[in-house]
């Protein structure tokens, strides 16, 4: 199964962010989304997990699409999908192990003993093996992403979806997170969605690195596709060359 958006348009009072976007998400892949600030990147995976509702087009996960859904059907197919918020998102006012727990905690059929077990393994995963009674405020930047990162994968979804995971972090963190999304994919099968402007790391990560300009996918492809392409546009991203941005306008 996969995430596909059809004909996407949403606007935000007279500022209309997604224009007729067409995007298709492959199963087993990591898919970046780049692009010039406020291009509406974020806007995207809002609607991939029912935060935002199209004002028209389709958002479709797993086949199921997300506008017609219930309030009972959302959140089932939200337990599919780990977000992983910009800053992370914990709660300073519970510890590693308590924010972990909190997607386990909504589920019935999850006790006390499984939960705790599925907390050890995901931060095992992160490594962050014996944080748990550890607070937020305690933990550095880079712990912080990572443990946000065990919350996201608790409840086993298929798919997981990035808002800016390296912003703030210095070079050796961000690699480290960078092997997090791999090793994610590699060892758990996960899809996932990263919006970043890091652009090293969007080689380091992706199987395919989409360019959102306008309200629409402005090119698509591999890696080495992305490097090699002459769009003078994305090249003026790429770069940090606004000179090439004015002559593809």
């Amino acid at each position: 199964m996969s995430i596909l958006l059809k004909d996407v348009h949403r606007a935000f009072g007279q500022n209309h962010v997604l224009r007729g976007l067409d995007l298709e998400v492959l199963d087993g892949e990591t898919l970046s989304i780049i692009g010039f600030s406020g291009a509406g990147k974020s806007v995207i995976l809002k609607h991939m997990v029912g935060l935002l509702r199209p004002d028209s087009g389709d958002v479709i996960v797993d086949g199921r699409n997300v506008s017609e859904l219930d309030v009972g059907e959302l959140n089932e197919l939200r337990r599919d999908i780990g977000y992983v918020f910009q800053f992370a998102a914990l709660f300073d006012s519970m510890n590693i192990a308590e924010n972990v727990a909190m997607g386990l905690r909504r589920m019935p059929d999850m006790y006390d003993d499984e939960i705790m077990a599925r907390v050890s393994e995901c931060l095992a995963l992160v490594d962050l093996e014996g944080t748990e009674d550890r607070y937020p405020s305690e933990l550095s930047g880079g712990m912080v992403k990572r443990a946000g990162l065990a919350r996201a994968i608790a409840t086993k979804p298929k798919y997981l979806l990035y808002d800016e995971p390296t912003t703030g972090l210095d070079p050796v963190t961000v690699t480290v997170i960078d092997r997090l999304i791999v090793r994610m994919k590699e060892e758990l099968g996960v899809t996932g969605v990263v919006i970043t402007h890091d652009i090293a790391s969007a080689y380091r990560i992706s199987d395919r690195i989409v360019m959102l300009h306008e309200g629409r996918i402005r090119t698509s492809g591999t890696v080495d596709v992305i490097k090699e392409s002459r769009d003078p546009l994305l090249r003026s991203f790429l770069e940090g060359r606004p000179e090439l941005a004015e002559r593809a306008s």
